[in-house]
This record gives structure tokens, C-alpha cells and sequence, in this order.
């Protein structure tokens, strides 16, 4: 009989490998639950899900002319020819091409300089070139830029590029623009580099100014307002970014949000208050003086857009369907008063000159504000102030009721004399000339001065420096 030699274990040894097969277990069932609550969040959270905070596309349609297409959206023929002519409708709605565009031979190739308090930023190519622009560009990158303000290599955008307001432009819109920007010719021009004194070149900064400015999230319907409600909500806070020009700022360059819509400064330009204030803002401007305002950049009557403002409605209101315009006011109606301190409405100054008659046969020894007016102004505006043309399009216009003239401060008139105007719309072609390099500091100072003495504010005045000062503006 042979004996067995084998050691029995001692039970501590059975109890120790008891307890790492149990370990393996456990550690195994923990890597597979984790694995699964992946697999279920990326089922409802992945690039195929459609998200909760998609649904106000339904009711903040930015194109209704596209309604038919909506159940088809998300379908991969979503990627022809309807889904660019959607993008090409929702660029012109953020009016990308006014930030992107420094040369018009090269559209959306940027290079337009923005100065900040904090130095100059030059604006990015997103032509799809693949070298310059964001021809490498994956659709998440697309998203991740203008959902969080992160480009492509990870890096912090700067909130010159609105990305605080296009945080709430739904994924299948943001996608709907870059199927556009992806037809466009690509343009191999790489523009000038960011001049931004230390330590605000630093781009990781922005991680503390996003803690203090910035909510990432999609727009959410408000349930308790109306479908036009929501749909001009979702415009003006998104992609419109109307906020960007009319509200003020804090001390970090964010937006006062206690302050919204009541007026700001952007490089000279007075962007005016569009609250309901009835006095400072445009409260008793009249829906369809709005919409027309928005849509041609006219309001006879009320004001003429100039310099940003006619910008926006050359590139991008002009475009708007007349049910986005309607949407825009409805919810501009619904934007708190906030007066600005003014005395009367900016429209409702001024009184018809009669200067050219007490002028005649007077010999002129210095800068008069009367002379420089009839010799420069009156053949478009006549001598009196009230235009010509009355309402007509492209006719031009009264500076009497006229919401630059009766403005607080003259710097959009003296921009406005400065710079002329061109303003190109479906309906008139509307150019008045630069005198800035006509006239010197001093006469536009006098002509500025006399136009809100005679037909607008006349509390409203400019001094000569302050002149020279917009003149250096961009």
C-alpha cells in the first residue's frame, strides 16, 4: 500500500484563496456593470441619440420653409442638398461670414482683426481647406468648438467667437452649418496670429473665465410660452447672439446678464437699448417697424441702420424668413424694461433748418457746423433736415426722427460721417459717402455738432479729440 505524501492545506491558506477568487469575482461583476452603464449612456447620450435638449428645434425652427423635411432630418440623405440649404440658411442667421470675412474676394477665410481691452484677435479660416481652415475638422470637433469653446488640438477659444450664445444651438443645426461650410471653396490663406498682451495669451485661462460667464447646454423650450415665443428665443440667445453687441459688459468682458439688451459700446459704435423701456429702448416702436427695421434696415421714421448694424442686416435679418423676423420681435417684446436714463425717445427730436437762408451772402472765417452741413449734407438730405424720398426704398433719410441724431451720445452720427454707409438689401441699394478723409477732426466735429444741435439731441455734443479718438477705431 502505497502512503500519499500530499500536505493537507492549512486553512488559513484555503481561506486566503478563497477570498481572491471572490475579489476576482467581484472586480470582474464591477467591469462588467461599469461596461454596461457605458454601453446604456452611449445609447442615449452618443452621437446617434437624440437628445432631450434637440427637441426645441421643433418649435425654434430657424428655417419653416424646411418643416417638410423635419421627420427626415437625422436620415443619412439628411446630408444632400436640403440639409446645406439649411446650413447655408443657419450661417446667415449667426451672420458667420461677417466675423469670418476680411476680404470679400475671400469669403470666410478670415482675417478680420477684433480688438478687446485685452489686445487684438484675428478671426479663422473655416473655408474646408484642409492646411488653413477646418478641412481636418471631424464633425465632433465642429460641435466640441461651438458647443464648449474648444478647437480641434484641445485648445480654449476666445469669446470673440460666440460661443456662449451657439452653446445652445442644437446638434443637428450645428451640423446643418458645417455640411454648408463644407461646400464652400476652400481658401489656402492663413491669417495673422492673436496679439494679446500676457497673460491673456495664455488660453488656459478661459477655464476661469468660462467658470464665471459660461453655461454649456442646449436650449430648452420654456413650456409656458408659445411656440413663436421659443423659436425667437432660441434665435436672438443663440445663434443671432444678439447679446453679443447689446449688452454690456463686466470687468472680465463677460455679459452683464442683469443688464441684458439695454445697450452697449463696440469700437465707437453705440449698439442701442431693444428693451421694452418706452423712452431708452424700442418699446414703442410697432411690430411691423421691427420686422421692417430687421429686414431692410429701415424704419422711416424711427432709424436707418448704419455701420455694425447695417452689417447685419446686409449678411444675415435680411434673410429671415418673415415667420423668424416676427418670432425675433415676439421675443424681444417679453425682454424686461431697463431705462437708460434718456429724457425723451431717441426718435422724437429735432425741427426743420432754415440756416441756408441767413447763411447766403455771409462770408464764413472759421468752422461753422450750419456752412459744412449745406455744403456737404443738403444735396441728399436737403437743407432743411427732412430727407428725401419720404419712405420710399433706398430713399434718403429725415434726420429729423431720427434715432442716431436724438441719441445720448454723438458717436454713431460722427462714425456714421466718418465712415458713410453702405447698406445692400433685397430692397435698396444704400450708400452714403465717407467724408473721412475729406474732412478734417474739427469740421466733422462742427457738422456733428450741428445736426443734433438743429434736428436731434442737443444735449448730444463731440469735441474735436473725442473725433480724432473714433477715427482710429476699426
Amino acid at each position: 500500500m502505497t502512503k500519499n505524501t500530499s500536505r493537507v492545506p492549512p486553512l488559513e491558506a484555503l481561506v486566503a484563496r478563497t477570498r481572491r477568487r471572490r475579489f476576482t469575482v467581484a472586480t470582474l461583476a464591477a467591469l462588467f456593470s461599469l461596461f454596461a452603464l457605458y454601453v446604456a449612456w452611449y445609447e442615449a447620450h452618443g452621437p446617434g441619440a437624440r437628445r432631450s435638449d434637440e427637441l426645441p428645434i421643433t418649435q425654434a425652427r430657424a428655417d419653416d420653409a424646411l418643416q417638410a423635411n423635419d421627420a427626415t432630418a437625422t436620415a443619412p440623405t439628411a446630408a444632400g442638398a436640403d440639409l446645406v440649404k439649411r446650413g447655408e440658411y443657419l450661417a446667415r442667421a449667426g451672420d458667420c461670414a461677417a466675423c469670418h470675412t476680411a476680404d470679400k474676394t475671400r469669403p470666410f477665410a478670415g482675417g478680420l482683426p477684433i480688438n478687446t481691452p485685452f489686445g487684438t484677435i484675428v478671426t479663422p479660416n473655416i473655408t474646408p481647406d484642409p492646411d488653413t481652415g477646418i478641412g481636418q475638422w471631424s464633425d465632433a470637433d465642429f460641435l466640441r468648438a461651438m458647443h464648449e469653446g474648444i478647437g480641434k488640438s484641445g485648445e480654449r477659444l476666445y469669446p470673440a467667437f460666440p460661443y456662449a450664445e451657439y452653446t445652445k444651438v442644437t446638434d443637428r443645426d450645428v451640423l446643418a452649418i458645417r455640411a454648408y461650410l463644407n461646400t464652400l471653396a476652400p481658401i489656402h490663406y492663413a491669417p495673422p496670429g492673436n496679439s494679446l498682451k500676457f497673460p491673456f495669451n495664455q488660453r488656459w485661462l478661459m477655464v476661469f473665465w468660462n467658470m464665471f460667464n459660461f453655461t454649456e447646454g442646449r436650449y430648452v423650450p420654456d413650456p409656458k410660452q408659445s411656440a413663436e415665443w421659443n423659436r425667437g428665443a432660441y434665435l436672438v440667445e443663440g445663434l443671432a447672439h444678439c447679446e453679443e453687441c447689446h449688452t454690456p459688459r463686466n470687468v472680465t468682458q463677460g455679459l452683464k446678464t442683469g443688464a441684458r439688451f439695454s445697450g452697449a459700446v463696440q469700437a465707437g459704435w453705440h449698439a442701442y437699448n431693444i428693451t421694452q423701456d418706452k423712452t431708452s429702448g424700442v418699446g414703442g416702436w410697432s411690430d411691423d417697424e421691427l420686422v421692417s427695421y430687421l429686414s431692410t434696415g429701415a424704419a422711416p421714421g424711427r432709424a436707418n441702420a448704419a455701420g455694425p448694424m447695417a452689417e447685419v442686416v446686409a449678411d444675415s435679418t435680411q434673410y429671415l424668413t418673415h415667420e423668424d423676423l416676427g418670432s425675433i420681435v415676439a421675443y424681444l417684446r417679453s425682454v424686461p424694461p431697463i431705462s437708460g436714463g434718456e429724457s425723451r425717445p431717441r426718435d422724437q427730436w429735432g425741427n426743420p433748418a432754415d440756416d441756408v437762408t441767413a447763411l447766403r451772402g455771409t462770408k464764413i472765417n472759421a468752422v461753422n457746423g450750419a456752412q459744412l452741413f449745406v455744403a456737404n449734407c443738403a444735396t441728399c438730405h436737403s437743407w432743411t433736415g427732412q430727407g428725401v424720398g419720404a419712405s420710399a426704398p433706398g430713399a434718403y433719410p429725415s434726420l429729423i426722427h431720427n434715432s442716431v441724431v436724438g441719441a445720448s451720445d454723438a458717436n454713431n452720427l460722427a462714425l456714421v460721417i466718418l465712415h458713410g454707409v453702405r447698406r445692400t438689401t433685397k430692397q435698396a441699394d444704400v450708400l452714403m459717402p465717407a467724408f473721412g478723409s475729406q474732412l478734417t477732426d474739427d469740421q466733422i466735429a462742427a457738422i456733428t455738432n450741428y445736426v443734433t444741435r438743429q434736428f436731434g439731441n442737443p444735449q448730444s455734443t463731440l469735441t474735436v479729440d473725442q473725433v480724432a479718438s473714433l477715427r482710429t477705431q476699426q
